[in-house]
Formats: structure tokens, sequence, C-alpha cells
């Protein structure tokens, strides 16, 4: 575990080089463990593919030592088990914009990018980009795809995307530049409900084909 001072009220712990599911466990249990203590000057933690973003108020050291008192041992056998999430996605042409192209570019017929996509069982590293877009690792690497050389102006919500090794699902109505394969029905950010954004980093998530929305 590395710390550095990013900001002068910011720091970043770092865990590894790569990500992994014990990356992912690791930094929720930092997370979890910060957010349980009632630390001086603590305002908020963001969890990423890799660190831990730490903001708070007050002194830097102080703060320093607190995070690196919390960072040793940490036991991620004592984490609760990750939520698994089903999404139900409807693959159908007037959703997934991008299928043909996908299966152009990967070599395999639509209905085997479905059947792949919708067979993993994938892990939330991040939300980023805008409220509650999570960026999704486990993807199949047949599936991997450049993004759009022209982003749409306009992507619905909903929409279900590749763009390189991730796959992600667009909460909200938004430009965009994924290759989208499909659309739900599930609202990933939604301001009447408590809390507003669906998921969090270290759940899993599992695509489920459905005929319609």
């Amino acid at each position: 575990m590395h710390i550095q001072r990013i900001a002068e009220h910011v720091l970043e712990v770092r865990f590894a080089n790569q990500p992994s599911e014990v990356v992912t466990r690791q930094i929720r249990a930092l997370k979890d463990r910060l957010e349980a203590h009632s630390i001086e000057g603590f305002q908020e933690c963001v969890p990423a593919y890799l660190t831990l973003t730490v903001f708070f108020t007050g002194s830097y050291h102080q703060m320093l030592d607190r995070v690196m008192a919390l960072g040793r041992d940490l036991d991620v056998s004592a984490l609760p088990s990750a939520r698994t999430i089903e999404i139900p996605v409807c693959y159908a042409p007037e959703y997934g914009f991008d299928l043909v192209e996908v299966s152009r570019h990967t070599g395999l017929t639509p209905s085997e990018v479905i059947g792949l996509h919708s067979s993993g069982l994938y892990t939330v590293q991040m939300l980023g980009f805008m409220p509650g877009f999570p960026y999704l690792t486990g993807l199949d690497p047949r599936l991997q795809v450049p993004r759009r050389s022209s982003p749409r102006l306009k992507v619905p919500a909903g929409s279900v995307g590749l763009a390189g090794n991730q796959t992600g699902v667009y909460p909200l109505d938004l430009p965009g530049g994924w290759q989208i394969i499909g659309r739900t029905a599930v609202k990933l950010f939604d301001l009447q409900r408590d809390p507003p954004v669906l998921l969090s980093a270290g759940d899993h998530i599992q695509f489920i084909p459905v005929d319609q929305l």
C-alpha cells in the first residue's frame, strides 16, 4: 500500500499496479474502515480500479497517520459477500445500435456476441464519467472492441456498451462513444431513490437477455 498527497487536502492510497478481485476487496475494506470511524476532518473517499482517494480537512499528517493505521492488516475475509445484481437487457436491433458493427469487428455472429456478453459475471470496479456509471471488468476478450470513431451526441439512459476490455451501462441520456449492444429498463441513477446510485464498487453484475424492455 502506497500513500501520496495529490492535493492540499487529498490523499491517494494505491494498492497495486494491476486490477484484481483482491485489490477490489482491499479498497472496499479500507473504505469501510474509514467510513466506520469518526475521524476528525474526514470528508469522503472515492474508490477506483487501483486506488482509494481520501478527501479531508485539517492536518495532512494526522490524516496520513490515521489512514496508515487503518490500512494495516486489512482483513478482506471479514467483508460481507459482494452483491450479485441481475440486470435484464434487451439486445434487439432498435436498442443495440452497434451490435452488427461489433459482430463484424469480432467475427462473431450477433447471437454469439449476446451469448458471450450475457454469460459473464462482471465486477463493478468503480463509478465515474457520470453519476452511477459502472466500469465493469470481466469481459470476455473476444468481445473487446474500440470506441466509436464518432461519438454519439446522445446515448439513451440504460444503454449497454462495450469499449476496449470493459462493458458498462449509461445511467443517463448523455453523449458517448461506446459501442452500444443493448438496453436495460433498470435505472442505475434515480434521484427519487435513496441512495440514488444503484451500484457500488465491488458489486457483481449479471446481464440477463430479455425479448423486450
